[in-house]
């Protein structure tokens, strides 16, 4: 084999396996933004979720709930007037 044929050959396998990295690279690229996207979508789920959880610790610690299950399942009552003692400093 004459040193053009062999540089040509050798051109051919190089531009070959530049093609094969460059699909193999998109190939990477393409699932990376798939998984990317599939984050995004959870990340976006759970801050929905959040959203909702926090409403919703709002909804059961208002002071109206709280004293009335205190009242209900508790037996709690305000205290009479001569059952507080106020201290001063």
């Amino acid at each position: 084999m004459n040193v053009p044929a062999l540089i040509l050959c050798l051109l051919a396998v190089l531009v070959g396996a530049s093609a094969m990295g460059v699909i193999y690279s998109k190939h990477e690229s393409r699932q990376l933004f798939y998984t990317l996207e599939e984050l995004n979508r959870s990340r976006d789920a759970l801050n929905a979720e959040w959203g909702m959880l926090q409403l919703e610790q709002g909804a059961w610690a208002t002071h109206g709930r709280v004293e009335r299950v205190a009242r209900e399942r508790l037996d709690m009552k305000t205290p009479d007037a001569g059952d507080v003692v106020i201290l001063r400093r």
